[in-house]
């Protein structure tokens, strides 16, 4: 049995950081570690093969070759999943569809053979032998969670990995908090999963025999959310990195409640930790509350954030405008707040209500759900009826992103962070080497893309003067965001200047409640 696995394409979006990827000479940030993981599910005696089309075109002779197609991706990836599924059912491919998507839209509209609902480790057995039978079923659908000792090894040999920034492993899935606008938590539960520490370090290990020297993504949607596990797990990263004296750094998304824990954050800092995801989504506490994200509630959010960051953790945010209990005065609060913070990527989205959560299912009761959303959060349409003027929010929402992703406003965020997260002297650095081949080339790149020939080159030279001087201990980090910030500044000079057609959008779907 052939079995060609296919990761649809990601939009052009502030997610993508297609124009800081060019610098480095990177087509994708992450490798599709879902597909590289079903790859291992599948029996031994097959052939495999993997195109992602973020990094590659689907080619006709991979079709020509294939059995079977088996597709997974997330909700933005739609379009591009659809074409392709189309595309292979012309030639008469069977196809199947796994992975979040698969939980949020009805099969009818994924237009595949099959379809995969839940998580793949407790169903690829059976999916693979109905294959190999010819009795295969229109949908499998796993009826437990399973626990995650039983995922395997990725299938690294699968994947072009210079064609990436960064390489993925995941620890966990599930989170303990009960956001209303999550799907995270429809999907994998509300009780953290773990994998053994013997099992991240097996995947360490993989990646460090290929060759891995760069940054590891730890793809969890919440690495705290049994912290007690997470210790353990960062105690064995430090002992690792020791090991073998690696110069890794690792990346993760947690929850806010990580500055409560002094303990914690000084393990992540000791295991390599060198940034954290946090989705802040609001300055209005009023829209916490509403929202269920009452883990950010009665705090202080800029003093959690600066707490974070002396731990030598750059904070990256998530923000949403569209609660119903946005006002007014949100779109200034939100770029003070922001500007406050210190938070260089700070990822600014229209709340969309996604199917399967619980805000959607509360919207649709109200009578306010025009379609499915498309996944990006970044577009300047709404799937729902917000409480605001839509043309006034839409409208507001762009001028939050010109404002922060300025050059100027970008440069003063970066700053405020250099200057809390910098090694003070004396104090020993273990950090991964900042002048690598790839590093070097963005460095170059920056130079004549930003300095040169960049619109904002007085501000550019500013701000690395400033790197090269004040914040020369940690200069590496200050290129790197500089680099990303060209990116946010190409996609911010993008959007319209005046609102076109009607920012709610009704396309077309069947039942999503």
């Amino acid at each position: 049995m052939n079995a060609l696995l296919i990761y649809p394409e990601f939009p052009e979006t502030y997610w993508s950081f297609k124009h800081a990827l060019k610098f480095l000479g990177k087509r994708a940030a992450q490798p599709p570690l879902g597909l590289m993981t079903v790859a291992a599910l599948l029996p031994k005696s097959w052939n495999k093969r993997l195109v992602d089309t973020n990094v590659e075109r689907l080619r006709d002779r991979d079709l020509d070759w294939a059995d079977v197609v088996m597709l997974s991706g997330m909700h933005i990836q739609r379009e591009s999943l659809v074409a392709i599924v189309d595309r292979c059912r012309a030639r008469g491919l069977h196809t199947v569809v796994g992975g979040p998507i698969a939980s949020s839209i009805p099969a009818e509209e994924l237009k595949a053979d099959r379809v995969v609902i839940g998580e793949a480790e407790s169903l690829m057995a059976d999916l693979a032998r109905d294959l190999e039978q010819g009795t295969t079923k229109p949908a499998y659908q796993a009826t437990e969670r399973p626990p995650m000792e039983t995922s395997p090894l990725p299938d690294l040999s699968l994947i072009k990995m210079h064609r990436y920034s960064t390489m993925a492993v995941q620890y966990s899935r599930g989170c303990p908090f009960n956001c209303e606008f999550c799907d995270i938590i429809e999907i994998y539960g509300r009780r953290p999963r773990t994998k053994a520490v013997a099992q991240v370090l097996a995947e360490l290990d993989q990646l460090r025999r290929a060759g891995w020297r760069e940054a590891v993504f730890i793809v969890d949607d919440n690495f705290i959310g049994n912290k007690a596990r997470a210790k353990e797990l960062c105690m064995a990263l430090a002992q690792w990195r020791r090991q073998y004296k690696t110069s890794f750094d690792f990346n993760t998304e947690a929850s806010l409640n990580l500055a409560d824990d002094p303990e914690l954050m000084q393990l992540m800092r000791d295991a390599g930790f060198v940034s954290v995801f946090l989705g802040i989504e609001t300055p209005d506490e009023s829209g916490l509350i509403a929202s269920n994200k009452l883990q950010n509630t009665r705090r202080s959010l800029l003093d959690s954030i600066a707490i974070i960051q002396s731990y030598g953790m750059q904070v990256m945010g998530g923000f949403i405008l569209g609660f119903d209990t946005d006002r007014e005065d949100i779109f200034d609060r939100m770029v003070d707040f922001i500007q406050k913070s210190g938070i260089p990527i700070a990822m600014v989205g229209l709340l969309q209500a996604m199917p399967g959560t619980q805000l959607f299912r509360r919207l649709w009761r109200e009578g306010r759900i025009l379609d499915a959303g498309h996944g990006d959060n970044t577009g300047d349409k709404l799937n729902f009826l917000p409480k605001m003027d839509a043309a006034r929010l839409v409208d507001g929402y762009r001028s939050v992103l010109k404002q922060i992703y300025s050059c100027e406003a970008y440069y003063e965020r970066v700053k405020l962070y250099l200057s809390r997260t910098q090694p003070r002297s004396g104090e020993r650095v273990s950090r991964q080497q900042w002048m690598t081949r790839a590093n070097v080339r963005a460095f170059v790149t920056s130079i004549v893309r930003q300095g040169v020939f960049g619109p904002q080159r007085w501000s550019y030279w500013k701000f690395l003067l400033a790197a090269a001087t004040r914040y020369r201990r940690c200069f590496g980090s200050a290129m790197t965001l500089a680099v990303m910030g060209y990116h946010f500044q190409v996609m911010t000079r993008k959007l319209p200047k005046e609102l076109g057609e009607n920012p709610l959008h009704r396309g077309e779907f069947s039942t999503y409640s």
